[in-house]
C-alpha cells in the first residue's frame, strides 16, 4: 500500500505533512471533510483524491475557485509524486512512499530547470511557468497573504 502524504507549502517557508491513509480523501471547507481547510476561498467541498490499484486521481467537486494541478485548473487528473495542488490560496506537494524527498515551492523548482528544457515546450517546464503566473495573480488580489498568514498562526488545518 501507498503511503501518500500531502505536504503544506507555508508562507514562512515552513511545511507540514497531511497524512492521506484512506482510500478516498475529501478536502474543503466543511467540518466532514477529511481534510479541513477553514478559508472562504475553499469550497465547502472542494476536490477529492482517490486511491485505486495504485492509480492516484484528484477531482474537482464543483468549487467555485477550481483546483489546480501543476497550475493548470482540472477538472480530473491523475496525479503523481511531485505534483504541485493548489485549493484555494494553499499550495500542496504530493508524496508519495517518500518522494520527493526534498520539497521545493514551485518558483524553485522552475529556477532549477535547466534552460534548454524552458525553451522546448517541456511540459514540466510549462506546468511551472503556469504556476508562478498564477502566484503573481494571487499577488494582485491581495487578500490571499492575509489568510495565509491567518492560516499559518493558528495552524487550524483539520485532518480526520
Amino acid at each position: 500500500m501507498m503511503d501518500v502524504n500531502l505536504v503544506l507549502l507555508k508562507k514562512n517557508n515552513s511545511q507540514k505533512a497531511f497524512s492521506l491513509s484512506s482510500g478516498v480523501t475529501v478536502i474543503g471547507r466543511r467540518h466532514d471533510c477529511d481534510l479541513r481547510i477553514p478559508l472562504m476561498s475553499v469550497s465547502r467541498r472542494h476536490c477529492q483524491l482517490n486511491r485505486d490499484e495504485g492509480v492516484l486521481k484528484i477531482r474537482d467537486l464543483g468549487s467555485r475557485n477550481g483546483t489546480y494541478v501543476n497550475g493548470k485548473r482540472i477538472d480530473e487528473a491523475v496525479i503523481r509524486a511531485g505534483d504541485y495542488i493548489e485549493v484555494g490560496p494553499l499550495k500542496f506537494v504530493l508524496q508519495i512512499d517518500g518522494e520527493p524527498k526534498d520539497i521545493a515551492e514551485p518558483e524553485l523548482a522552475a529556477q532549477a530547470l535547466p534552460q534548454e528544457s524552458v525553451s522546448t515546450g517541456n511540459s514540466a517546464a510549462d506546468d511551472f511557468e503556469s504556476f508562478i503566473e498564477l502566484d503573481e495573480l494571487d499577488e494582485l488580489e491581495g487578500d490571499s497573504d492575509s489568510l495565509l498568514d491567518e492560516l499559518d498562526s493558528l495552524d487550524e488545518i483539520d485532518s480526520a
